[in-house]
């Protein structure tokens, strides 16, 4: 996709509740399109553009949902996700009649080459990290539109929009080797961990499209890297850490709270004492990113440092909801790695509070890749509940269930079923801390089963 014509009047969207077709969908309305899409479910997202933001939604999957105003072929640009099976009877309709269908990702990698892309990829903390690096740019003079993973805690929502900055904040999604269209002015990687092996195949292809996208970066232009990571293809411009020797790093780590405070090191500042708003130790790693790129585009260190303590961070990481007698925790976590991080810093900030966790896996592919490494990341925790495996855009797959996950738990371990689920959870909980993790639809609980601690601590 080379330019979007100047004839196109509407844009509809197939798949218009996902995180990254939402941003596209206000992005096409705040530039004056008329926009329309489909989605499978209604969600708190769909809800708010159809309401709030006059972008209506429809939720049958048949053509005649479609308006007269999106059958115009010359005036319409059509945007579809991989998500989307390909015989939904919307896409069928778009199809044979001729119209050109375009992926997010090819319309997103237009938009990136409008601006100075600063484009943040990697098998997790891209999204905290991008957001971030948004907030940071925002609240100082250089200022940025952006284009989120997540639905920012300060802002409300994932793009924002900024005429007067050339930059672009984008979160570069490897999923379906998305990332690929980008044209980065900057660019990081921040983990390569096994995932979307229904794509890859293996780690090799994976860590090849990562390589590939390094290479997109600008003559010119930047390419961070977390230290450890081997890239044999992508010249590195620096590699960043956390408590060890590398070309951009934080240490002297604290913890006040739910607060953490460190240090950051770096070609164009040294920072002392930094406050972060949100908790752990993968935050400051995302963090010590965010900073360096926000330095490279002329944010100043006095105003890093202003802004961090301010951040609210991102929906759906590390949001506490509740915090009297149990503390209630709920996180997007869907990978071994992930998991691990959100658990490792439930024990650092709350060592004497006894931890649950309640985990719905995300794919039966990814269960079936990775159910012993989920076993031993739940094994952080004290007690393990386990939800039906959420199937997304899959089939099952034979004896693929949460039981091969259970089996190798050795903590206190039950599979509740989502209808009893938070009955479960309110007759089990008395104390300590609880924590939901899932890429699914378990946020579905989160209203619930805060009531429930939040009565409970009165």
């Amino acid at each position: 996709m080379k330019n979007i014509s100047e004839k196109i009047e509407n844009v509809y969207f197939v798949g218009i509740g996902g995180i990254g077709m939402s941003a596209l969908a206000r992005y096409f309305k705040a530039n004056g399109y008329r926009v329309a899409g489909y989605d499978r479910t209604s969600s708190p997202l769909t809800e708010k553009l159809s309401g709030e933001e006059g972008i209506p939604v429809n939720y049958r999957d048949s053509e005649e949902e479609i308006g007269a105003d999106f059958r115009d072929k010359a005036r319409t640009l059509v945007v579809y996700t991989p998500a989307i099976p390909q015989d939904n009877a919307q896409l069928q309709f778009f199809e044979q009649a001729g119209f050109g269908l375009h992926k997010r990702s090819e319309v997103l990698g237009l938009l990136s080459r409008r601006g100075k892309a600063l484009c943040i990829a990697g098998t997790h903390g891209k999204t905290t990290t991008s957001t971030l690096l948004a907030y940071l740019l925002h609240c100082s003079s250089v200022g940025c539109n952006a284009f989120l993973g997540g639905i920012s805690m300060n802002f409300g929502t994932n793009l924002l929009l900024d005429a007067h900055s050339p930059y672009i904040v984008i979160e570069a999604d490897e999923y379906d080797r998305s990332f690929l269209h980008l044209t980065p002015e900057m660019a990081a990687i921040t983990a390569m961990d096994e995932d979307h092996l229904d794509i890859y195949g293996n780690r090799k292809n994976l860590v090849a499209a990562f390589e590939e996208f390094g290479g997109k970066v600008r003559e010119g232009g930047k390419l961070f890297v977390k230290k450890g990571l081997e890239l044999k293809k992508a010249a590195v411009s620096g590699y960043y850490a956390v408590d060890g020797a590398a070309d951009f790093y934080s240490d002297n780590l604290r913890v006040e709270g739910v607060c953490s405070v460190f240090d950051y090191h770096g070609v164009k500042a040294e920072i002392k004492d930094l406050k972060l708003g949100v908790p752990g130790r993968m935050n400051v790693e995302n963090a010590t990113l965010a900073i360096t790129l926000a330095l490279e585009a002329g944010v100043t260190p006095e105003e890093i440092k202003e802004a961090l303590p301010g951040f609210k961070g991102v929906q759906r990481r590390f949001n506490i909801h509740a915090s009297g007698r149990t503390i209630y925790v709920d996180d997007y976590a869907h990978h071994p790695r992930e998991i691990e991080a959100v658990l490792q810093a439930v024990r650092e900030i709350w060592p004497e509070r006894k931890l649950t966790v309640a985990f719905q896996p995300h794919l039966y592919s990814r269960t079936s890749d990775m159910h012993d490494w989920f076993a031993r990341s739940l094994n952080i925790a004290d007690e393990v509940i386990l939800l039906d495996i959420y199937p997304a855009r899959e089939l099952p797959l034979p004896g693929v269930t949460s039981e091969i996950i259970r089996k190798d738990v050795v903590k206190p371990s039950a599979i509740v079923p989502k209808e009893r689920f938070v009955r479960f959870v309110e007759e089990k909980m008395d104390g300590g801390v609880f924590v939901t993790l899932g890429a699914g639809d378990i946020d579905r609980f989160v209203p619930a089963l805060t009531n429930i601690f939040r009565k409970g601590s009165n």
